[in-house]
């Protein structure tokens, strides 16, 4: 059941593009999430379940809410697994596509990133993740 969840899940992130409505909004959100989530240093299910749930109150589609959630875990998979992405690349990656699409700023919910701060354990993280919440701030009012 496993192996079949996989192919399907890289299936459609393989033609994301052709299959997804909206993909490039769908990432921005994806990683506007992972950003607080990464820097948790174990980040936990209940992360991915406030934002497939967060997806379902967006986008009215459990499919699509699987991807928002599916494409946040892969994004923080890549920042834990040192794999080419970094908290500040995500960072740079954010402000990059605020640059090409200021629309985006309108898509930082800054009340559905606020029930992430209640997961961690460790103070240090969540003053971390309050930081981000501050700085994600700062660029939805600066670009709107």
């Amino acid at each position: 059941m496993q192996f079949l969840f996989n192919l399907k899940r890289n299936f459609f992130h393989t033609f994301q593009e052709v299959f997804v409505y909206h993909h490039n909004s769908l990432n921005f959100r994806a990683k506007v999430f992972a950003l607080l989530i990464a820097a948790d240093e174990n980040p936990s299910v209940e992360n991915f379940i406030i934002v497939k749930n967060y997806g379902l109150k967006v986008y009215n589609d459990e499919k699509r809410a699987m991807l928002l959630m599916l494409a946040t875990k892969e994004y923080v998979q890549k920042v834990k697994e040192n794999n080419g992405l970094y908290l500040d690349t995500l960072v740079a990656n954010i402000l990059k596509d605020l640059q090409n699409a200021p629309r985006y700023a309108k898509k930082i919910d800054l009340k559905a990133l606020l029930p992430l701060l209640e997961i961690p354990k460790d103070e240090d993280t969540r003053d971390f993740q309050r930081n981000i919440i501050e700085f994600l701030a700062k660029l939805k009012n600066n670009k709107e």
